[in-house]
């Protein structure tokens, strides 16, 4: 079988690492950046969509999320009716940056795409988004304290 993970894995860990070192100078470290992409895209967001989101546990996404408020990337809001649920908002700081960012995803994917067909781009996509579903139902158990079997 081919090791087709690995492949994605080198890619994620390739992006991952060239939109860290691109990001630097904006004072987005360790994959922060993907927080603040999915807070402007999804204002007033929970934490834990967003851990969901970006397939994170809790404890990582409120470390993160507790950094971008504390360098003035995000607020938090109370619900109204729900003072358990700690709404996500984009500040004016990321607002700002938010095209820069969504231009290097757009970019990224771009190059990542060069050469490839609109049918192929079609048919990987596609394959990719059942790949992500096969692997979410793996995710949600060991989430939830479940053990995979091997």
């Amino acid at each position: 079988m081919k090791e087709i993970l690995r492949e994605i894995g080198a890619i994620a860990r390739a992006l991952d690492s060239i939109s860290n070192i691109e990001f630097k100078e904006l004072d987005l470290t360790k994959g922060q950046y993907l927080y603040v992409i999915r807070i402007c895209e999804n204002p007033g967001i929970i934490q834990e969509k967003v851990a969901e989101l970006l397939k994170v546990d809790r404890t990582t996404a409120s470390r993160a999320i507790q950094k971008l408020e504390t360098k003035g990337f995000i607020e938090k809001r109370i619900e109204q009716g729900n003072k358990k649920n700690k709404l996500l908002f984009p500040t004016a700081k990321s607002l700002e940056i938010y095209p820069f960012l969504k231009r290097e995803g757009e970019y990224s994917n771009a190059r990542a795409l060069a050469g490839f067909s609109t049918g192929e781009i079609d048919s990987i996509h596609n394959l990719l988004t059942r790949v992500l579903h096969n692997i979410e139902i793996d995710w949600e158990d060991v989430k939830k304290g479940h053990k995979r079997h091997y």
